[in-house]
């Protein structure tokens, strides 16, 4: 009697599965706070990633310089050598932002429209979609910027003054050291290396450079990335990149 009346009591209830619980107003609050601080931390993150890569690049421009300066017999082509490794260093920052770029997205929308209307007390967010390209973007991420505008913005920042720099010094090392050069002939005898001729260290010197400055006219005619500072989520393009 005892094992039919155990049979015959109803199993216990089960329980509601997560989707089931309604998810209140101080719940969505956190959810929203704690997402913010992840997204915030990991952009903060790759941003000094940035800076470390630029602090690479300024310390072999300035190991290259005292190198090349150092005694009479280092050739000036050294400095232009130097611009193939800011340029190594500018390809691995391009990618570095690219990386940047998506969690600082997701910090400015999350900024523009949940935290910009409590602040304002106007609870309307100016996108009206947002949460939906937020969880978008984390169930499927994407890069915010193609490769070659990241390496736009990243040169028009911070690597062309590098370059430049080289550039500077290479120009000074022709003409002033070990001594100033008497005219412009002992200038441009003083490229050659070895049994490479000055024109050609000059010609690929020119290359460099005018491949360098026509590659960023060509990027900001097609379009820059937003700031890094002062950009809106307003265009939603990028997110589709």
């Amino acid at each position: 009697m005892e094992q039919k009346s155990a049979a015959a009591e109803p199993a216990p209830p089960k329980a509601p599965s997560f989707e089931e619980y309604p998810l209140t107003r101080q719940e969505y609050i956190n959810s929203l706070v704690h997402l913010y601080r992840g997204e915030m931390h990991r952009s903060l993150v790759w941003r000094t990633r940035l800076d470390t890569t630029t602090n690479w690049a300024v310390v072999t421009t300035a190991a290259m310089i005292s190198f090349a300066f150092g005694e009479s017999g280092h050739a000036a082509i050294i400095l232009l050598l130097a611009n193939l490794l800011v340029l190594a260093f500018l390809f691995q920052e391009a990618r570095r932002y690219r990386y940047f770029a998506v969690f600082r997205a997701r910090v400015r929308m999350l900024e523009e429209n949940f935290f910009l209307p409590i602040l304002t007390r106007e609870l309307v967010s100016p996108i009206a979609d947002w949460r939906r390209c937020v969880a978008d973007d984390l169930d499927h991420p994407k890069f915010k910027t193609t490769f070659i505008q990241a390496i736009g913005f990243r040169l028009q920042r911070n690597y062309l003054w590098i370059f430049l720099i080289l550039m500077v010094a290479f120009v000074v090392k022709l003409f002033i050291h070990p001594f100033p050069a008497a005219s412009l002939g002992e200038a441009y005898a003083r490229m050659r290396v070895g049994p490479i001729p000055p024109w050609i260290v000059l010609a690929s010197g020119l290359t460099f450079y005018g491949t360098l400055f026509a590659s960023l006219i060509a990027v900001r005619r097609r379009g820059m990335p937003v700031d890094e500072i002062a950009g809106l989520e307003e265009d939603l393009g990028h997110w589709k990149v």
